[in-house]
């Protein structure tokens, strides 16, 4: 027998294999020790590949990472509007042969036979092209105001892009639009497309289309601050704390792009008094009156041809082609007429002309806006406001200075206060439009008679009209869109999620006796009757039943709301108003208005609370809470 010396020695062959053996059990117990101690490593190929799920958490969990995103949907906003407006001029150089320096409408003279082509060309190929994509592709696009206002922010990137082809191909015909429209649909199509991508929350998503749309306009204005309260007014619908990062990051993320690129778009700098006499305001305040009413006139233009293009039965690809002719042909006495007018803005405000040629360019640019938006060109008019308000107060301050030389109020104070002015009247925001005359100044007194004139001009045209473009044109459509605060929630809170399909039915031919003993005081408020062919043919009330004495008669004798009833596709909206209209407190919900198969029940009390709920909770999203 082996012996053991001291603590691991054994004598012998066998006790040399089993210090041996022993050894290396030890030496496997410190490296499965060593091993567990140890943070396993995860392959590289696997972190890759969860990575994007690892982003998608940071940006939901924390907001410095939404501010992350937006910076690069600022980046990419400011790319896509200097790809456009690049592409726009060099389409402008080809087609109507101007310089590389020179703009559209800031031409003194073009070729005739160029001035009058071109736009009715170019007019027929965007109708071809148009009906093409739209046999295609049927659908219509979603804004970023509609998208927010109604979708959570969803919108489709296919869809943008077909709408920045046909900004593009309008503007560079000539048409009297611009391409704002197209830039913030890219720059918000891009930040829906990544939230999505990110699988954002639906006020963060709606959030960052509204950092699309202000990238967009930064970047086209050089005015990061003018670009953030164009989101906060008329994308997003609201202004809060925790939204104020996000935007403004993405504003001054595509401004500083954009001069990378190339320079600004917009370069207006004018020169102002430094201070603005009490009595001036009575004259700005006059004239924000005057910019509303031209507003409200250009948007009922806009209407007219639409109707007169409809009722004459013109074929809709060909409208674009008679609508290039008209502008060729108003083209013909000024080229200002053209394009959206950004050459053009500079020496409206520098060159003195006479009242007359002022006021017949007013008439001939409104008049070239409302003809290219009405027969089809694709674009926007917010430049075109902006060059025409100036034009107005340029006139304005002609005819002022007619009146009384003695209280004359100058020209660019005129020009800057009409060109906000009208701004507002088109399309809304009168701190966007407050801050776009304050980084164009720098003048805090410019300013304050600015949104003095923009609060004037809002309230006109709130009062006497009712909407912007941008809403009026989903009033013609039918849409119920007063901004851009959200009120898709209404349309996902339908009667068929809140109905209650737990119900209890009776045959209309049941003898009240029987529907006595069947359904005594107290087994339920109410009863659903139906015909012999299982259709809805009323309610029965059970206190209503037993005080009816007359067992002789039937339940189809005392039944109410026969005629009354609600659909599950019903919004709670609807389905409140039925409930007014009604004045009953439950109503039958049926699968159709001609089938009238009962599906469920919805009483007045449980859609009032769920309307009610659904409301605090937006309201606490707005703020912040």
């Amino acid at each position: 027998m082996p012996t053991l010396h001291g603590d691991t020695t054994l004598a012998g062959p066998e006790g040399a294999r089993l210090t041996a053996a022993i050894a290396s059990t030890r030496q496997d117990e410190v490296t499965t020790r060593r091993a567990q101690v140890r943070r396993p490593r995860r392959p590289i190929g696997s972190a890759v590949l969860h990575a994007p799920q690892m982003l998608r958490a940071l940006v939901r969990a924390d907001e410095i990472w939404l501010v992350v995103l937006a910076a690069f949907v600022g980046c990419a906003s400011g790319i896509m509007v200097w790809l456009m407006t690049a592409t726009t001029q060099l389409v402008h150089e080809t087609l109507f042969g101007i310089g590389h320096m020179q703009r559209l409408s800031a031409m003194a003279s073009l070729a005739p036979l160029k001035t009058i082509l071109v736009p009715a060309i170019g007019g027929l190929v965007l109708g071809i092209v148009t009906l093409g994509i739209t046999r295609i592709r049927a659908r219509r696009a979603v804004d970023p105001i509609e998208a927010n206002a109604l979708y959570g922010g969803r919108m489709s990137m296919n869809d943008s892009l077909i709408v920045v082809l046909q900004t593009i191909m309008s503007n560079g015909v000539g048409a009297s639009v611009g391409l704002e429209a197209g830039y913030t649909q890219i720059g918000s199509a891009l930040a829906s497309r990544w939230g999505h991508a990110f699988r954002v929350r639906r006020n963060d998503l709606r959030l960052l289309v509204g950092c699309g749309a202000a990238a967009a306009i930064s970047g086209a204005f050089n005015a990061p601050l003018t670009g953030s309260f164009y989101a906060f007014e008329l994308v997003i619908g609201t202004y809060t704390l925790g939204s104020f990062a996000p935007v403004a990051v993405a504003a001054l993320v595509s401004q500083a792009v954009v001069r990378a690129l190339g320079g600004t778009i917009f370069d207006l700098a004018p020169h102002v008094p430094s201070h603005i006499e009490p009595l001036d305001y009575i004259p700005i305040l006059a004239l924000g009156m005057l910019c509303a009413l031209l507003g409200i006139s250009i948007m009922r233009g806009v209407t007219i041809t639409e109707d007169l293009f409809r009722k004459s039965r013109v074929p809709v690809w060909l409208r674009p082609a008679i609508g290039g002719l008209a502008i060729g042909t108003l083209a013909l006495v000024t080229p200002a007429v053209l394009s959206s007018g950004h050459g053009a803005i500079g020496p409206a405000f520098e060159t003195h002309d006479t009242l007359r040629w002022v006021v017949l360019l007013v008439v001939l640019k409104a008049t070239a806006s409302a003809i290219s938006i009405g027969s089809g060109f694709r674009g926007g008019l917010f430049f075109a406001s902006l060059f025409l308000g100036a034009l107005l107060g340029k006139a304005f301050a002609g005819a002022l200075a007619l009146v009384s030389a003695t209280h004359a109020i100058p020209q660019e104070v005129c020009a800057l206060v009409g060109m906000s002015g009208l701004a507002v009247a088109i399309i809304g925001g009168p701190l966007t439009m407050g801050f776009l005359a304050l980084e164009a100044t720098g003048s805090l007194p410019m300013t304050v008679a600015v949104l003095a004139a923009c609060v004037v001009s809002s309230l006109t045209v709130r009062r006497t009209f009712g909407y912007s473009f941008a809403t009026w044109r989903f009033h013609l459509r039918g849409e119920a869109i007063r901004s851009a605060v959200d009120i898709g929630w209404m349309r996902n809170l339908t009667v068929g999620r809140m109905m209650r399909r737990e119900m209890r039915t009776v045959r209309a031919d049941t003898p009240l006796n029987a529907f006595k003993r069947d359904f005594p005081l107290g087994a339920a408020q109410r009863v659903i009757v139906l015909d012999e062919e299982d259709r809805y043919a009323g309610i029965v009330l059970l206190p209503e039943a037993h005080a009816d004495a007359d067992d002789d008669h039937k339940v189809r004798d005392i039944v109410h709301y026969a005629d009354t009833v609600l659909l599950p596709q019903m919004t709670i909206k609807e389905a409140v108003a039925m409930f007014e209209n009604a004045e009953s407190d439950a109503l039958v919900v049926v699968d159709s208005a001609q089938e009238r198969h009962v599906i469920g029940l919805l009483t007045e009390q449980y859609a009032l609370r769920r309307y009610t709920d659904e409301l605090d909770r937006r309201r606490r999203e707005l703020s912040g809470e």
